[in-house]
């Protein structure tokens, strides 16, 4: 049987002493090694962690305890999102001290959801379970935040399966500031090839995507909506997220 890849990737900066590089790309799943409580704990006196995520999401219960390994690391935190953060992955970046996005990149936020079987007392176990699970995933975004966003309207975007720009994410604390170049599109379309879509998931994504574009480009209609003819940036991030979803889209033929 052939080998699978690792989902993340850990290597010692070159000419950065004192600072590790760790990198999630593709979906967060058990690979059958604690690598968090052991590997991790071999970098106990680093500096800085960087950590470049570009991933759809995964497992719930790995990207939980990725995200509380890394919050207990005394290093300083500094997260970029290449590409995309969704679900799982959004939380483990709510552990950086710093976060880091292109203009172009997205974040995804939802509520937790996993499979069940069982006869009724299992499932409702389960049911409660997991709305625990979905709150310690609240908890970590409320606390990035700050006063950025409150519990309401973080409840109501999660439900929602909200996609968040990289200025939505700045506005609602999620995020700390733009990166200086946008995200390659070639490098985000490998990401969500691997990312095991099925067909009605890639579909209710693009249709996220077109809305959230939608919202970027078109004049306000109402009291408090933007309106792009008075922010330029805003056209300039419309076109930076459509070229990248251009690249996913071929990648898709």
């Amino acid at each position: 049987m052939k080998d699978r890849k690792n989902m993340w990737e850990i290597k010692q900066a070159a000419q950065q002493s004192g600072v590790l590089e760790i990198y999630i790309y593709g979906d967060v799943e058990s690979d059958g090694y604690d690598w968090w409580t052991e590997e991790l704990a071999k970098y106990a006196d680093i500096a800085e962690i960087k950590l470049y995520i570009n991933s759809y999401g995964g497992s719930v219960f790995e990207g939980t305890a990725i995200y509380n390994q890394l919050k207990r690391h005394p290093a300083k935190k500094t997260v970029y999102i290449d590409g995309f953060a969704c679900s799982i992955a959004s939380v483990i970046a709510m552990a950086g001290d710093e976060i880091i996005m292109p203009r172009n990149a997205l974040m995804m936020i939802h509520n937790m959801w996993m499979f069940s079987y069982g006869n009724a007392a299992e499932l409702r176990k389960a049911a409660d379970d997991l709305d625990i699970i979905n709150n310690a995933g609240k908890q970590a975004y409320l606390q990035k935040a700050g006063e950025k966003v409150d519990e309401v309207l973080l409840s109501r975007m999660m439900d929602d399966e909200t996609w968040l720009t990289a200025e939505d994410c700045i506005r609602y604390g999620l995020a700390d500031r733009f990166a200086e170049e946008d995200v390659d599109p070639a490098k985000v379309a490998g990401v969500m090839q691997k990312a095991n879509l099925n067909v009605q998931q890639r579909i209710e994504m693009q249709k996220s995507l077109v809305a959230q574009l939608r919202q970027l480009t078109e004049p306000c209609i109402g009291e408090g909506e933007r309106d792009p003819k008075e922010k330029p940036e805003q056209k300039e991030e419309a076109n930076s997220i459509m070229a990248m979803l251009n690249g996913f889209f071929d990648a898709e033929k």
